[in-house]
């Protein structure tokens, strides 16, 4: 490689290769100068002056169903971040006078600088590696949704996410594992007297014994085939448990839930008393109940729902009573029922891989929160 016939060194190369991304550091003091952003070109007129490439309106019921499997594609809680983080940086071009067309990773990776650390919004607060990762993830989605590619690949986004990692990654953060006294500290501050409390109980209880995620507490039907938004139906096996067949992360799986020992704590008796008493035969088996009129609404409940149901049943109880109610209220959320059950039963691990649904034992170790870490004892094993 070569500049007006002298050959780089290193130093020179790697300098040569930076100044195209410092540049447009410079441009980010400068005026920007008012240009339209770019838009999509229409289809051609046909000769009877009809857009070319239009939907005949026999195929409007075709689009809208491609509409709804576009949608299936991802969860309506992925789709959200997405739409806010495509949001977040094109406000951010915006002011710094760039334009998100077409995707440019010298651009992005000057989006990325600036939310690590902190100029990329009024708070001044840097961004997390995690939040970061995923703005970059909705990025690519929202660019390839338009027929474009960003390279996530390319020096000015990879190596900068690289020094991002190195000098900002941090361990994750866990959500607190609920384990079964504290269930049973959160069961009594639930009111059993009344239908809503039957569906509390009955959604700690099952996504307890399941270890299911919220999407797969809230997605649940009665049996199968009852909606298209379900997630997964229940088999009732009299005098031994039920079985939930599950669409989660990574495909469909079976979970078996058995009875317990007594039916205060029983999972199989309470969700069988939230639907008899609740009548609910058909359709999901989570709805919103209505506080005056004690009614059932015919809807799922958001998976919202089970996060706050555990953050609200686990204050009430007074769990992690040694914290503030801030720190407290953040410990909990709809994973620690899953971590839970992973950290708390006593059984092989492979079992226990199994019942999450779990590709790799190193992901269940993840979950098992305050399983004993030395149990095997190196050390000894090696004669000191």
């Amino acid at each position: 490689m070569s500049s007006g016939g002298f050959a780089l060194t290193g130093s020179d190369r790697a300098e040569a290769e930076l100044v195209d991304i410092v540049d447009l550091v410079n441009e980010m003091s400068r005026p920007a100068a008012a240009s339209p952003s770019p838009r999509l070109p229409s289809p051609p007129l046909s000769e009877d002056g009809e857009q070319a490439g239009a939907f005949p309106s026999q195929m409007d019921e075709l689009a809208q169903k491609a509409r709804g499997y576009v949608e299936a594609a991802s969860s309506a809680n992925t789709r959200r971040a997405y739409a806010s983080d495509w949001s977040h940086f094109t406000g951010w071009c915006r002011r710094q006078g760039f334009e998100p067309f077409p995707p440019d990773p010298k651009i992005v990776g000057l989006y990325v600088t600036a939310c690590a650390s902190g100029a990329a919004s009024g708070d001044r607060k840097p961004h997390s590696v995690s939040t970061i990762e995923r703005r970059l993830a909705a990025l690519s989605w929202n660019y390839a949704q338009r027929g474009l590619t960003l390279d996530r690949k390319d020096r000015h986004i990879a190596t900068v996410m690289a020094g991002v990692r190195k000098r900002h990654g941090t361990p994750p953060r866990q959500k607190e594992a609920i384990l079964p006294e504290d269930l049973l500290a959160m069961l009594e501050t639930i009111d059993r007297g009344r239908l809503r409390g039957l569906r509390d109980r009955a959604m700690l209880l099952v996504g307890f014994a399941g270890a299911l995620r919220r999407s797969e507490i809230t997605g649940l039907d009665v049996a199968r085939d009852q909606t298209e938004d379900g997630r997964g139906w229940i088999e009732f096996y009299e005098d031994k448990g039920i079985l939930l067949t599950l669409r989660g992360k990574t495909g469909w799986r079976e979970v078996e839930i058995g009875r317990g020992s007594s039916d205060a704590t029983c999972p199989v008796h309470a969700l069988r008393l939230w639907l008899d008493f609740a009548k609910i035969a058909h359709g999901p088996v989570f709805r919103r109940v209505f506080s005056k009129s004690n009614k059932i609404g015919p809807n799922r409940l958001d998976d919202q729902a089970v996060a706050r149901l555990v953050k609200r049943a686990a204050l009430a109880a007074g769990l992690r009573g040694d914290l503030g109610e801030a720190e407290r209220g953040a410990l909990f959320a709809g994973h620690s029922l899953r971590a839970g059950l992973a950290s708390s039963a006593d059984v092989d691990e492979r079992y226990v891989q199994k019942h999450l649904g779990h590709a790799s034992a190193e992901m269940t170790r993840k979950y098992q929160r305050r399983r004993d870490r030395f149990r095997v004892n190196l050390t000894k094993a090696a004669g000191l």
